[in-house]
């Protein structure tokens, strides 16, 4: 039961840690004056966003696609 909510609170860590990660690209984009650069973080935030809705769906041991 212990392993159980350490598992969940190391996958509430991943996930804050990608939300913040995903918050810090948009300000870099939406700071950066380089055309080039907005199009690398708006794919950068695009890519974390998806790994954050992937790695919920498999947080648990089944995926919740098939629930």
């Amino acid at each position: 039961m212990e392993a159980k909510s350490q598992r969940q609170t190391a996958q509430d860590g991943a996930l804050s840690l990608l939300n913040v990660a995903i918050e810090a690209v948009n300000l870099a984009k939406e700071v950066s004056s380089i055309t080039p650069a907005k199009a690398v973080f708006g794919s950068v935030s695009v890519l974390l966003a998806m790994i954050r809705v992937r790695f919920l769906q498999f947080s648990d041991d089944i995926p919740q696609a098939y629930v």
